[in-house]
């Protein structure tokens, strides 16, 4: 991978962040005055009609895609990730978006606990020693006991676990089917869960916001774009370091936008967590290079 290359995908990798930072900020902004199951719904039928372009384009077309080798491992991938983008949407409306983004960035460190017991890898004691590190920092932002404790303050971590058991389905089913298959059923199979609950929870959306929801679905169609070429153009573990930007910037949004408070807990929580996550990524390159 040439030098360019990688300064490609770290350039788009950053790109993508500063996307879905904005795209956050706008399921906020929806989830605050309507369904959040109806929020999650429109967007997945875009995502579902992106990836049914991206497939139809592809060589083979949609038969290509279509065809898995883990059917059912994929229709939970699909699931999972359905139900991630609920919870979180309904973390950013009820704690924010600065407190939200601070807790979930501990799901790498769920998935390096659990790659063990799921994908039967070994997880040395670095790494062990770094998970633990990374929960302690869960526990500076979350303050249990410190104060009166809100049970939404859980919510994001929830989020964050099950974001983990997508990205522990994605590597196993990576055995067998093709990124591009990954990429349909995901979206396919979200867009019709997300239809038989979200039809339930209709209601009617004014102008605006119904440009608001044009908004959300091109952020989120061009955020999956541009995060498919970076790990097209450069190395997995070169761009996966910068995914960490999402943190500042959806914390610059909910700061501007939102009017939202940056307290000295969540920066250093934060700060515990990302540098945690960071070794794990580093502990994981040094095994897969030794």
């Amino acid at each position: 991978m040439t030098e360019q290359n990688t300064r490609l995908g770290i350039g788009l990798m950053v790109l993508t962040t500063c996307i879905f930072a904005i795209q956050d900020g706008i399921s906020r902004h929806l989830a605050e005055n309507h369904s959040v199951f109806m929020v999650v719904m429109i967007r997945y039928w875009f995502f579902a009609a992106f990836v049914m372009v991206l497939a139809a384009r592809q060589a083979g077309g949609l038969g290509v895609v279509l065809r898995s080798r883990f059917p059912l491992l994929q229709t939970a991938r699909g699931l999972v990730l359905a139900a991630e983008v609920c919870v979180m949407v309904l973390g950013f409306v009820k704690l924010g978006l600065v407190a939200s983004h601070a807790v979930f960035t501990c799901y790498p460190l769920l998935v390096a606990a659990l790659s063990g017991p799921v994908l039967g890898e070994k997880v040395g004691w670095r790494r062990w020693a770094a998970i633990g590190t990374g929960f302690v920092g869960v526990l500076i932002i979350l303050q249990p006991g410190v104060a009166v404790f809100s049970p939404w303050a859980l919510v994001p971590l929830l989020a964050a676990f099950l974001f983990a058991i997508y990205g522990l389905l994605t590597r196993y089913v990576a055995r067998g089917d093709a990124a591009a298959v990954s990429f349909f059923w995901t979206g396919t199979v979200g867009a019709l869960a997300m239809t038989a609950v979200g039809l339930w929870f209709w209601e009617p959306m004014a102008r605006a916001d119904w440009l608001w929801m044009a908004a959300l679905c091109c952020t989120a169609a061009l955020g999956h774009w541009c995060l498919i070429r970076a790990y097209e153009v450069a190395e997995a573990s070169a761009v996966q370091p910068f995914a960490y930007l999402q943190l500042p910037f959806a914390a610059a949004v909910g700061l501007v936008v939102f009017g939202e408070s940056l307290t000295a807990n969540v920066v250093i929580g934060a700060g515990v967590v990302v540098g945690a996550g960071l070794f794990t990524l580093w502990r994981q390159q040094v095994r897969a290079q030794s």
